[in-house]
Formats: C-alpha cells, structure tokens, sequence
C-alpha cells in the first residue's frame, strides 16, 4: 500500500508535526512518499528521508516557494492523480486542512480531518477524532472509492526518531500552474521571530479576563520563559486586545495538546476547552474555585494568579538552576 505524507515547509525547514504524519505512514503502508513543496528545500528533502520516507516527489520553483491554495492543489492532485496513492496525509495545521480538502475534492477520494487516531479496517481508513468540542469522540471510516485523505492533529502521534544514514529515490515534479496562473500573490510575511509556536510547545503558559489586562501577562510570560514554553490565551483576552490573535488558544483559535498546559485566570468555557483539552496535564488556576476549568484540570489551585504565578517561577527557576 502506497502512503504520499505532503512535509509542511516553512522557511525551508520541515515543521515537527509532518514528521509525526511519516512515522504513522509507515505503520500504515508498504511504500512512504514524501511530498516537499517550495524553494531551496534540499534540506527538507534530507530530514524527510531521515524521517521515514522511502523516496520523495520534490517540486522546487519560485512559484511554490510560500503555501498558496491553488498552485499547491493543483500540483497534489496532479501527483495524486498520477501515482495514485491509497492514502495521503499531512498536518492538520491551517494549510495542511485546506490543502487536502481541495485535493481530495479534486480527485474525488475520501477525507478524514483533525484526527487522534488512524488505523486500517482492511483497505479502509478507520480514525478517531474529538467533536462537539472535544466531549465526544467520533469514530470514522472511509468508505468511498479511489484515494484516502487525512490531516492529523498535532502531538496527537509520536514523531519517529531521526536517522540520517536513510536515503531514496528523488523524483523531481514540475509546478501544476505558472505564476500569471495564480491568482494570489503574496505581497509580505510577518513573523513573531522567537517564538515558540503554541502548535509545536510541549509547554503552555495562558492567561485569560482573570490577567485583567496587558500588563497582566507579565508573569505569564516570565513563566511560560522560565519552562521554556509558549504563551497561550483565550479569546476573552485576545477579543480585549491585550494580546495579538496568534496566541488564541480554543475553538477559534489553536488547537494544542501539550505535556502541560497551565491556565491562569481561565475560566474554562467550552470554546476553550475545545482547543486545550487533549492536553496531557491540565493546571488550572483561578480565584473562583467553582470555574469549569476544574473540572478538566488534572491540579488546580484556587487563588490569586498575581500571588501563585510568581511563587511558582521562582519555584521552577531553583529546580532548574535558572
């Protein structure tokens, strides 16, 4: 059984959860294909090998060297078209959801989105993926004819361990569209450089109303540095403008699932539940002991965030010689 795992690029770099996406292809399939998309992506190319691919479709030009939803559609259900893959996977990052979507729409296959789990039920694909919020977990299987998608969720499956010794076949692709063909153009990227990106963190530090304000989120973020994590919060804080969207941690946010997530002045509700609950240790922190956040929370700690947060980094700076 033949597995394509489209390898996300950005920056030329391969992000951490289309690796995971090759360590399940290759407990599903025969033959892992490394899709890498972009320009300047020979490095990418190297650690798709040392990560499990057996060969990778290699399409280098100008006109993919930022993720674009036609070109890079069009250039996927090309190579699916032509190979002819039983299944096909990626990230469920923004890019990897709707890149698959339009994909498999165009090919006519099947696609299973955001999942936990995925497994073969003879030559169909069978996952498990959280809905309604995260309270329920729907099982799912393909049942349609011709090729199988599906977007995994990050942290969701183990990465495999890097060798760098693995090598294979490189097939060059040439791009599905000029660039007068595309009808987006990307004018400018803004990065926030440094910092960790909350869909990769094993670590989360976030805040909600309770922080009060902007200046409230000074301890989140000296914890959060101290544990060498990222910055979460709820809509709540980002709709109040205290801080910028990107650190927006729920159902129209991102979806986490770290080793630890410490919420602090969060009460909880469902919508933020729904991007956080797979988190593997919930900490919660309010002055409200009766918060729903409790009820998800592996520990919590019924207080003043402004009194706990500080004793807690000062805490974890002596534990780890900070």
């Amino acid at each position: 059984m033949s597995v394509f795992v489209w390898i996300e690029v950005h920056d030329g770099q391969p992000i951490p959860a289309s690796f995971e996406a090759l360590g399940l292809a290759r407990q599903l399939g025969d033959r892992v294909t490394g899709l890498v998309f972009g320009q300047g992506i020979d490095d990418a190319v190297k650690a798709a090998f040392a990560h499990g691919a057996d060969a990778v479709i290699k399409a280098d030009d100008a006109s993919l060297a930022r993720y674009r939803f036609e070109p890079y559609v069009a250039l996927l259900a090309g190579l699916v078209q032509e190979h002819n893959p039983a299944i096909v996977l990626a990230a469920a990052t923004t890019s990897g959801r709707e890149l698959l979507a339009g994909a498999a729409a165009d090919v006519e296959g099947g696609l299973l989105t955001d999942v936990t789990e995925l497994s073969l039920d003879g030559d169909k694909l069978k996952a498990v993926r959280p809905v309604l919020g995260g309270k329920v977990l729907s099982v799912e299987t393909v049942t349609a004819g011709g090729p199988q998608f599906a977007t995994l969720r990050s942290r969701a499956f183990p990465q495999p361990e890097p060798d760098a010794s693995r090598s294979g076949d490189v097939i060059d692709a040439a791009p599905a569209l000029a660039e007068d063909a595309i009808a987006a153009k990307v004018e400018s990227i803004e990065s926030a450089g440094g910092q960790i990106s909350l869909t990769d963190a094993t670590i989360i530090v976030a805040g909600g109303r309770g922080v009060g304000g902007p200046e409230g989120f000074a301890p989140i973020k000296e914890l959060a540095e101290t544990l060498g994590g990222a910055v979460g919060a709820s809509r709540a804080a980002v709709d109040a403008g205290w801080i910028p969207y990107e650190h927006q941690v729920g159902q129209t946010g991102k979806v986490v699932s770290p080793d630890l997530y410490i919420a602090a002045g969060i009460s909880g509700a469902i919508q933020h539940q729904a991007g956080m609950r797979t988190a593997k240790v919930i900490v919660a922190i309010n002055k409200d002991a009766d918060a729903p956040i409790f009820k998800l929370a592996r520990y919590g700690m019924a207080g003043d965030l402004f009194d706990i947060l500080p004793r807690l980094n000062e805490e974890f700076r002596k534990k780890l010689n900070k």
